[in-house]
């Protein structure tokens, strides 16, 4: 089992992780670090307890709406293949009616 310390609001944790998983810790560490650092500078070191809670409240918003552009793309590729089967099938339609009109027009020549 792995571990790494991170440092937040210059704060050092020992953090255990499964193996080969620190160097992505130690990022979220400094990603987390960097939004307290936001936090400190706009609103004062108003504790490590508040900071923490106020950093997870904005951390699961960005989240949210990552989740929510996740599902409007999800759902414009949904429509793109439902626009792209209407298209085929209205492809073969179209060459349906193309071979009867030719075959009407064959029959005009013939008569």
């Amino acid at each position: 089992m792995g571990q790494v310390s991170v440092e937040i609001n210059s704060r050092k944790y020992q953090i255990a992780c499964d193996d080969g998983q620190e160097a992505h810790l130690s990022q979220l560490g400094s990603y987390v670090d960097n939004r307290i650092g936001e936090l400190v500078a706009a609103v004062g070191q108003i504790g490590d307890a508040r900071l923490l809670v106020m950093v997870s409240l904005l951390v699961a918003d960005e989240l949210f709406d990552a989740y929510a552009e996740l599902e409007v793309a999800r759902k414009a590729d949904d429509g793109a293949s439902a626009l792209l089967s209407a298209e085929g099938k209205l492809s073969t339609k179209m060459d349906s009616l193309a071979g009867r009109i030719e075959s009407i027009a064959e029959s005009f020549e013939e008569a």
